[in-house]
């Protein structure tokens, strides 16, 4: 695998693990039944936890990125020209 495509791989995983993970553990000021100041959405997260949810996400798609890559040095799945 080229260094090129591994850098692709691991983006796409990282974006897909990314948004898989951004409404774990989301709740809405509207769902805590909180009170918000004029202006503000109540749909909108208390607390949204980008940075630990981005960790989480890097995590994920190293762990899935080093499957891809054994698939791809095993040739299970044929990215090498004949």
């Amino acid at each position: 695998m080229s260094p090129f495509l591994g850098v692709a791989i691991y983006l796409i995983l990282w974006w897909l693990a990314f948004f898989t993970m951004l409404p774990i553990g989301a709740q809405s000021h509207h769902e805590a039944d909180d009170e918000t100041a004029p202006g503000v959405e109540r749909g909108a997260p208390r607390v949204h936890r980008l940075r630990e949810k981005a960790l989480w996400a890097a995590a994920i798609a190293a762990v899935l990125w080093l499957g891809v890559a054994w698939a791809v040095s095993v040739d299970l799945i044929g990215l090498r020209s004949r």
